[in-house]
């Protein structure tokens, strides 16, 4: 008998602590789901300190969702090297994240470091050789260092896409321009006229072609 109570009150106790396991994890995701919420009521008051600590009390260095949360609020509250170091473990966590990626560029952008921005894009458009934002910065990046060949290449890959885009487009026409192609820049000056009437840039153009 003595040994039969024994082994009841083994099995009562295993039982309890696989109970007290399964409640550990759903508390943490009540905590997790919680700070979370704050963290979002915090940054819509603008208070990006506040909604930093809401995270940073139940941080998890293995949490895509918390570091890459804390990578957007520090870039917020104008933190960009902190910003910069968790938006790179969310990368690690998640390599083909193409949002951790453009999140990244945004404190580079902030901290200067052009050469690592450039770095991201191109990282991105292996994983998506059409993404639009990667291809328009792209093209921004080299139109403003005049290489207007390589600028024209990105733009075209946007304006195939999205051609009632005006961003694109304009930007297509002025490479165009730039690169001597005349007629090609008038027709897409006068596209980006019909997608925004009366736009300054456009009519420059248009002034520019004659």
């Amino acid at each position: 008998m003595a040994v039969l109570k024994m082994i009841r009150n083994k099995v009562i106790l295993l039982f309890f602590m696989m109970l007290l396991a399964l409640q550990v994890p759903a508390q943490n995701f009540e905590d997790l789901q919680n700070a979370f919420s704050k963290s979002y009521e915090f940054e819509y008051e603008k208070k990006y300190t506040d909604a930093i600590n809401e995270l940073t009390n139940v941080y998890q260095a293995d949490s895509y969702e918390i570091n890459i949360r804390l990578g957007w609020l520090n870039y917020l509250a104008g933190l960009h090297p902190g910003s910069s170091t968790y938006y790179k473990k969310a990368i690690g966590l998640k390599p083909y994240s193409v949002e951790a990626r453009l999140g990244y560029t945004y404190p580079l952008s902030a901290l200067g470091n052009w050469g690592q921005v450039k770095t991201q894009y191109f990282k991105i458009l292996e994983i998506d050789e059409m993404n639009t934002i990667a291809n328009y910065n792209l093209g921004l990046i080299f139109y403003n260092a005049e290489d207007f060949a390589t600028a024209l290449k990105h733009f075209e890959k946007v304006v195939n896409q999205y051609p009632f885009d005006y961003d694109g487009t304009i930007m297509f026409a002025w490479t165009h321009f730039q690169l001597g192609k005349l007629r090609e820049a008038e027709v897409l000056f006068k596209k980006a006229l019909l997608i925004k009437p009366g736009d300054e840039s456009a009519l420059e153009g248009l002034e520019s072609v004659k």
